[in-house]
């Protein structure tokens, strides 16, 4: 059995009240100053490849607070409070915010990680000298290597936003904690969180594969279920060596 927090259930607990605060209030900002031409904050905050020239190391931290759109919002805000609200109830915001950060870093790191390895299998089959002063736009190569020089030019243009490698993390971590609570899909189908959890996961994977130049991070998404997954039983494992 589960057991929550002294003080009881919290439906909006503080951890996850400040995140939507934040979140909410990024958004605000960033579509005002864009629709005033006063600034980009998609361009600063979002995260960029580590080899553009636009990525600076804030960016691991401020693009899980940047959105693209208002449904992009609402639906990660949405999971984040219906998933992880019993989460920090019951391990604490101090816990639930480390797991929330965590897992977020960690999608971003596997996923700019496999954006890496396309980069360098790329780059490796382009004479150096073509790109000796780096990739240039609108420049004329060969039309053999066009095709590799594509794909570089669009991994170096990778953008990143969004808190959906956290929210995906937290959605494993429910469906670990709470296996057999049954969430209604579409608010109608009745189906066991763990049933829900890996028929997702599976649908991420698919669709990463298949649809891999959608605008979707399936692989961050992936990521941070795959982050939780580690670190929900590294902290099982040291629970079990305290007592």
């Amino acid at each position: 059995m589960q057991s929550l927090r002294p003080g009881g259930f919290s439906l909006l607990p503080p951890v996850i009240k400040n995140l939507l605060i934040i979140n909410g209030l990024f958004f605000v900002a960033t579509f005002s100053l864009y629709n005033a031409e006063i600034v980009n904050l998609w361009s600063i905050f979002g995260l960029h490849f580590p080899a553009s020239d636009e990525f600076s190391p804030y960016q691991i931290v401020t693009h899980m607070f940047m959105h693209g759109t208002f449904g992009h919002l609402f639906f990660n805000m949405f999971a984040l409070w219906m998933f992880g609200n019993a989460l920090e109830n019951m391990w604490g915001g101090k816990k639930f915010l480390i797991f929330y950060l965590v897992t977020g870093f960690g999608a971003s790191a596997i996923f700019m990680g496999i954006e890496a390895f396309t980069y360098f299998q790329n780059i490796s089959q382009i004479p150096p000298e073509l790109i000796k002063n780096g990739i240039q736009e609108g420049a004329k190569y060969p039309p053999e290597y066009i095709g590799f020089i594509q794909s570089a030019f669009n991994v170096l243009n990778t953008q990143v936003l969004g808190a959906s490698g956290a929210v995906f993390g937290i959605l494993l971590a429910f469906g670990m904690t709470f296996p057999n609570q049954t969430v209604y899909l579409y608010f109608a189908i009745p189906i066991k969180v763990k049933y829900f959890v890996a028929g997702y996961g599976a649908l991420e994977l698919y669709s990463g594969i298949v649809n891999s130049n959608d605008g979707i991070a399936h692989t961050a998404h992936l990521g941070g279920m795959i982050v939780g997954y580690f670190l929900i039983r590294y902290w099982k494992k040291d629970q079990f060596r305290q007592y």
